[in-house]
């Protein structure tokens, strides 16, 4: 019964959603009411926040949806990435480790990566970048993993991740600069 009121709760935001986006807010809102887990409406409730320029409420929401569905890898990761929006790395960084502590997920392995190189532990970072390349994020994952390493002073592990990677993809290394690099998270 729960799961049919938030999915009717669902389907009419999304039915209004371009014309009324308060009252759709409001069926997104009854509709996380009744889930019984966490999914799409949570989803769209924190992007409509994040669409209308409220970051912290994003926050917000994903955390009370992190705290309610505390085993859910689906909240945590999305409470990671309003986090990381709202500029709360440390926060986003918490969100996706508990995620991986829970499952190996190569979306929370990568977006740690991604945050541990911007907070300037490129060691951690390429951990957690082969992390998600071994939870099968594919090439992409080595790539950075290779940059990471090489930026941590392993010019060996950077040689190994190189060499995977070419194995991976049967593409040849192409060393490229910070502001080709593109971006993963």
């Amino acid at each position: 019964m729960r799961a049919a009121l938030a999915g009717f709760g669902l389907g009419r935001a999304r039915k209004i959603e371009s014309a009324a986006p308060r009252r759709a807010e409001a069926w997104l809102r009854f509709a996380v009411a009744f889930a019984p887990t966490f999914g799409e409406a949570h989803q769209a409730l924190i992007a409509a926040h994040q669409h209308q320029d409220d970051p912290l409420g994003a926050v917000a929401l994903a955390r009370r949806a992190a705290e309610r569905f505390d085993t859910s890898t689906d909240a945590l990761v999305t409470l990671g990435h309003a986090c990381s929006l709202a500029y709360r790395t440390r926060d986003a960084l918490w969100a996706f480790e508990r995620a991986l502590q829970i499952e190996e997920r190569p979306d929370a392995a990568m977006a740690a990566g991604t945050l541990y190189r911007r907070l300037g532990d490129p060691a951690t970072a390429g951990a957690r970048f082969a992390r998600a390349f071994a939870a099968g994020a594919g090439p992409d994952a080595l790539r950075e993993n290779a940059h990471a390493l090489r930026a941590a002073g392993d010019p060996e592990a950077a040689a190994e991740a190189i060499a995977m990677w070419e194995k991976e993809t049967g593409g040849r290394w192409v060393e490229e600069g910070p502001a080709t690099r593109r971006p993963v998270a």
